[in-house]
């Protein structure tokens, strides 16, 4: 997960100073040493570090903490306050042209994901916002990018326009933006060439593109792994072309996120998009607020939410709520839920988005086995219908017989009939205490159990 490093070192240090009855210049100044320390050590930009530190300094010695009754919780409100203004305060939108098509240049050096990004905001595009997006292949010197693309649009159903590797960039961006008007495509998005480093003849040509194609958005391409060079191409590249917006990608890596904090302050240029994965959905708008609320460990019940809107299907929510309160719950309905969580993404990822989660001992090095999970749905899919109904049928003779079926072994399959009891039992109180709540006005679920 990005940002771990610096979650850890920064949780760490608002935890001294969380339940302090009353907080002390001096307390001030050792936090901020360590929150400094901390922030240098994720490779943010020093200029930025100081700045942050000062402000925060300033405001966290000064009135509102001083009056506060909970002076250490003001400390950390400030904190996540200044975090979230440090990388853009809000959500950045996409723009929309008021005569379509909207004409997005995707920009950056070569091997930072341009294609692959290209596609996963087509599909965002399409699946979020209901748009028709037309992909543009105008790397011309790498014949792999223009295959690449195509292979892309394949997958995800989308069409791409490409002209080959022998006709000028310029002039296949010109023809692109024609088709796109005549077919009415919404946007077009223009796959460009990267280099290996900034140079000006590819500067030049990005001009020439912008300059026919006149861009409502140009959005710069950068690996958050490269750190604070990230930041240094971020800045060449808004000195030439003046972007309009940074996706970062890799975000899900070994990063330590000095880049995801210091672009926006260094150029001035907001964070559109962040790459969190291989898969083409695996993109998504960036929200300062929900990002400092995760480094802070203060979870991201917002994101969780959404991944649960677009992923789970309501009325089966509704039907498999009923199922959990009347103790109807069957092995089908838990694998069909199975099934409906991991769209939402890597699951050690949606526990780390829970409140509290960062006070779970060893969350941040679980390592949920995707087999593990792969197993389960095959031991299921061995069961008959009876089975899947009744689990206390199955006695030893069907122990065996499951198990061999799936490929695993009598343990695994007593281990997960045991588990589906106790979590049937959990959920039923889950849900009686809710009804209790609806009841009282008290206890209520942050969102339907699934």
């Amino acid at each position: 997960m990005a940002f771990e490093g610096l979650a850890d070192r920064l949780q760490s240090t608002m935890q001294k100073i969380r339940s302090k009855g009353k907080v002390s210049e001096a307390d001030v100044k050792e936090m901020m040493r360590d929150v400094r320390l901390a922030l240098l050590e994720a490779d943010v930009n020093f200029k930025v570090v100081k700045e942050f530190i000062k402000k925060v300094s300033e405001r966290a010695v000064g009135q509102e903490v001083l009056k506060s009754l909970t002076p250490g919780q003001q400390v950390i409100k400030i904190v996540k306050e200044e975090l979230t203004a440090l990388m853009g305060g809000e959500e950045s939108k996409i723009a929309a042209a008021n005569r379509p098509p909207t004409v997005i240049m995707m920009v950056g050096l070569q091997g930072a994901g341009k294609t692959t990004t290209s596609g996963k905001l087509a599909n965002l595009l399409r699946k979020k916002y209901n748009r028709k997006p037309l992909l543009v292949a105008a790397d011309v010197y790498r014949p792999a990018a223009i295959k690449q693309l195509e292979t892309l649009g394949k997958q995800l159903n989308m069409p791409v326009f490409s002209l080959g590797d022998e006709v000028s960039p310029v002039e296949i961006a010109r023809q692109a933006i024609a088709e796109a008007k005549e077919q009415h495509h919404d946007y077009v998005l223009i796959d460009t060439a990267g280099r290996l480093h900034v140079d000006e003849t590819l500067m030049d040509e990005l001009k020439q593109i912008k300059e026919l194609s006149n861009p409502d958005e140009i959005f710069l391409v950068v690996d958050a792994m490269t750190g604070q060079d990230a930041v240094n191409v971020a800045q060449s590249f808004n000195e030439q072309l003046g972007l309009t917006g940074v996706v970062l990608t890799k975000l899900d890596g070994d990063t330590r996120g000095g880049a995801a904090l210091s672009i926006r302050s260094v150029t001035d240029t907001p964070i559109k998009f962040v790459g969190l994965g291989e898969k083409l959905d695996a993109l998504e708008t960036f929200h300062p607020e929900r990002m400092a609320s995760r480094i802070l460990g203060m979870g991201d019940m917002l994101t969780l939410i959404e991944k649960a809107q677009a992923n789970v299907d309501e009325e089966k929510a509704k039907e498999l709520q009923e199922k959990m309160r009347t103790a109807s719950f069957t092995l089908d309905d838990f694998l069909e839920q199975l099934g409906q969580v991991r769209n939402m993404g890597p699951l050690d990822e949606l526990l780390k988005m829970m409140p509290g989660a960062n006070k779970i001992k060893g969350l941040n090095n679980l390592q949920i086995d995707e087999k593990q999970i792969t197993h389960v749905e095959a031991i299921i899919q061995s069961m008959t219908k009876a089975e899947k109904i009744h689990p206390d049928v199955i006695n030893a003779g069907r122990r065996k017989r499951i198990a061999k079926g799936s490929g695993t072994s009598i343990q695994e399959v007593n281990r997960l009939l045991k588990q589906f009891e106790e979590m049937k039992k959990m959920m039923k109180q889950m849900t009686g205490m809710q009804q209790k709540g609806k009841k009282k006005g008290g206890f209520k679920l942050p969102f339907k159990p699934f």
